[in-house]
């Protein structure tokens, strides 16, 4: 029934090459990330407040209907 000779690797030969080729990538990541962590000191001029009401500020709360919401 298979008279025909295959040229190249077959469609599943192609995947369990793939997946192999796949694994192997990800455990050679695996090893080469470093083990200490480096935190982010974002300094003082990103964590300084910046929201400030100003007029116009109110007159977007006031024309959206946000003063109902006051308690």
């Amino acid at each position: 029934m298979q008279d025909k000779q295959q040229k190249g690797i077959g469609r599943r030969d192609f995947l369990r090459a793939v997946g192999g080729a796949s694994t192997a990538a990800v455990a050679a990541v695996a090893v080469a990330l470093p083990d200490d962590a480096q935190a982010y000191n974002p300094g003082g001029e990103e964590t300084r407040a910046r929201y400030q009401e100003t007029d116009h500020v109110k007159a977007f709360y006031r024309v959206n209907g946000y003063e109902t919401l006051k308690k």
